[in-house]
């Protein structure tokens, strides 16, 4: 095995959202630097194809089913998780409802802060708690341009993500000084199930490229590349920091 592959061997990572897209880079990458992985997705069927790029690498990967919506969901995996004492967290899941403010109803509104922010809160505060008493950890949260841009029709999803910047910063504050390293990358445009609808628009999609610095959109695997630097030891004096990986995008 080469010595990079070696980085981050004997931890063990969880991944919200492990089933597909940003989420599935994210494991596969952190297996491949020689995490074992806890894929956390809705249902554990939906897991299989990365439980099988997991394990090509010979590490193990235990799925576990949640609804990330629901509190007593999110506390019942935990209690699954907890005894495998895991060093490394990611949140890649995360939603997206689309409707002009004036429409954008409660149910919109609860659905997206209790996916994209009250989850990764509880899930962070509790496997968190472990990481603060072994005196080591990485956390890793997905915030996105829109923790710093408003958008439009996504009230809901930029107020969440506006607020993953903040509990980064929130957490890193508290628990760089006992070990424990907390940040965030931020996605510019991913070529992702979430973006299909703009994919799809052949007129938006090339503007949209036309407007990246870089030329083109980001790939699931640009951001998994992010997050292994985050959680690997060249990382170890970066707290706090939201890290855009957008090709340019905020800087233009």
């Amino acid at each position: 095995m080469p010595e990079a592959a070696l980085r981050l061997c004997g931890q063990t990572a969880v991944v919200t959202g492990a089933s597909r897209g940003i989420g599935a880079a994210i494991a596969r990458r952190l297996a491949q630097d020689g995490c074992d992985v806890i894929g956390l997705a809705r249902s554990a069927e939906s897991l299989s194809g990365t439980e099988a790029e997991v394990t090509a690498t010979g590490r193990r990967f235990t799925p576990v089913a949640v609804a990330l919506e629901s509190r007593d969901s999110v506390y019942e995996a935990l209690d699954g998780i907890r005894p495998l004492a895991p060093g490394i967290l990611v949140h890649a899941a995360g939603i997206n409802r689309r409707a002009a403010a004036v429409s954008h109803g409660d149910e919109l509104w609860d659905e997206v802060l209790a996916v994209n922010l009250t989850a990764p809160f509880i899930l962070t505060r509790e496997l968190g708690r472990g990481m603060v008493e072994r005196g080591s950890g990485k956390v890793v949260f997905v915030a996105s341009m829109l923790s710093f841009q408003g958008g439009l029709t996504v009230p809901g999803y930029a107020a969440s993500k506006g607020g993953v910047a903040q509990l980064t910063k929130a957490f890193a504050n508290e628990w760089a000084p006992l070990g424990v390293n907390v940040n965030a990358i931020a996605p510019g445009y991913v070529g992702t199930d979430m973006n299909e609808a703009l994919l799809a628009d052949p007129i938006r999609a090339t503007q949209i490229t036309a407007r990246i610095p870089a030329q083109r959109w980001g790939t699931p695997d640009d951001m998994a590349g992010a997050v292994a630097f985050l959680v690997s030891p060249d990382a170890g004096y970066v707290h706090g920091t939201v890290l855009t990986v957008d090709g340019g995008w905020l800087g233009r």
